[in-house]
């Protein structure tokens, strides 16, 4: 049933209900207008933008930016952002805002304050925590600063790169740094690994390697190589072939290992060649094709297949690095097989050390043998050789050569025969 309303109740509600429009219409009227005062970058109109609204945390934060930053009144800053943080506490900017100011008029206790104020509004922000760093390092606190670019780092790759310069920059330690500031994640380490590289900070990269082998996580070869590279060209192999060993199960290389019976990696070519680390690499050389040839080959599946054409050839461009110890005798062994040569000389295989170039073993030239056949010597390593060069060079370097050229079945190994068994007292005469 309805109940009817007299005129009277019907002009009362109309009114009402106008009175109500009205109020909304002059409170959002207000609020539109703060907001386009608020849009200027004036004085006059930043001020009447927070009379029409006290209540807005932000137009407060807008007038105190420009005392701060336009006008040059600093305490007047601090009054404005102090009535921003109280109208609303969670806002890191208005925090670092009013440390700014803080600063400026000299109240470090109350800059400290805010600071950390703005660290609990957005603990894990890495711009709030890159703001935070900075203001912690110009304040001489270096520990914090350290924290605080910890959490950039953990939270903002594009960041990465720059906050680790920044820490190294003012604590060049990398144990403080794994420590205090470099997260244990894979990504991290990679980026500080390379900084260490860079500054051939060796001993600390070596650390920071180690801890990234322990995440056993998954990360691209080629981190590996450059890694392996970057400790050859500084000497030091072992650490090299270390790094080799400790990440060939977490990248699946275990099959890319050498043994106690072939210190060759890959020596009968049954992998891809990885072109890194101890594995085969190789570069393009003008006159001379490689390829893996599964149709030929002495044992196994396949061979490695050369074929030479042209002049100024001074080696296959492919060679394999093998860390070894000095004073030591060592078996080495190959087969091949060739077709076709025509030129002086022949390609041989060679054996030198690394960092000094010189020769210890090379082949008669690989021609003229249209089955396999098997070079085979006995090697010894001077004092000082750690590293052996293992590569497939032109002799005479230079002149024209045409041919093919297959090879398989490199070996190395430690000469265990009792010819070459250490001596006792009792054996010298």
């Amino acid at each position: 049933m309805s109940i009817p309303l007299s005129n009277r109740r019907r002009w009362q509600l109309a009114a009402g209900l106008a009175f109500l429009a009205c109020v909304y219409l002059f409170l959002t009227g207000k609020e539109y207008a703060a907001s386009v005062f608020a849009s200027r970058a004036e004085l006059p109109s930043l001020q009447r933008a927070v009379r029409l609204s006290p209540g807005n945390a932000d137009y407060r934060h807008r007038l105190g930016r420009y005392f701060a930053f336009v006008a040059g009144d600093p305490q007047s800053a601090v009054d404005s952002l102090r009535a921003a943080v109280e109208l609303n506490p969670h806002d890191a900017r208005y925090w670092f805002d009013l440390a700014a100011a803080y600063q400026v008029t000299g109240d470090i206790s109350g800059q400290r304050a805010a600071l950390d104020r703005a660290l609990q509004a957005e603990p894990t922000a890495p711009d709030v925590a890159w703001e935070a760093a900075n203001f912690f390092l110009i304040d001489g606190d270096i520990d914090r600063a350290l924290r605080e670019f910890h959490v950039v780092i953990e939270n903002d790759i594009s960041l990465v790169d720059a906050a680790l310069r920044a820490c190294w920059r003012v604590r060049p330690d990398a144990d403080a740094l794994l420590r205090d500031a470099v997260p244990a994640r894979t990504d991290s380490l990679i980026s500080f690994l390379d900084l260490l590289t860079s500054k051939q900070e060796t001993e600390g990269a070596i650390k920071t390697w180690e801890r990234l082998a322990q995440l056993h996580e998954k990360f691209q070869n080629r981190y590996l190589y450059d890694y392996v590279r970057y400790l050859i060209a500084v000497r030091r192999p072992d650490a090299a072939m270390s790094a080799w060993e400790e990440s060939a199960d977490i990248l699946g290389l275990t099959a890319y290992l050498p043994t106690e019976d072939n210190l060759v990696v890959n020596g009968d070519f049954s992998l891809d060649i990885l072109n890194g680390g101890f594995d085969w690499t190789y570069v393009n050389r003008t006159g001379v094709r490689p390829l893996l040839d599964p149709s030929d080959f002495h044992q196994g599946h396949r061979s490695l297949f050369l074929t030479f054409e042209g002049p100024g050839i001074d080696d296959a461009g492919i060679q394999q690095l093998i860390p070894v110890h000095g004073a030591t005798t060592y078996d080495f062994s190959a087969y091949y097989k060739s077709a076709d040569f025509e030129g002086a000389g022949g390609p041989q295989i060679v054996l030198r050390d690394a960092y000094t170039g010189a020769p210890l073993y090379a082949s008669d030239p690989l021609n003229d043998a249209d089955f396999w056949k098997e070079v085979h010597s006995k090697v010894t390593t001077p004092d000082s050789t750690t590293l052996l060069l293992l590569a497939i060079e032109r002799l005479p370097a230079g002149s024209p050569i045409r041919g093919k050229l297959w090879l398989d079945d490199f070996e190395l190994s430690p000469d265990n025969s009792p010819d070459n068994s250490p001596k006792t007292s009792k054996d010298k005469p």
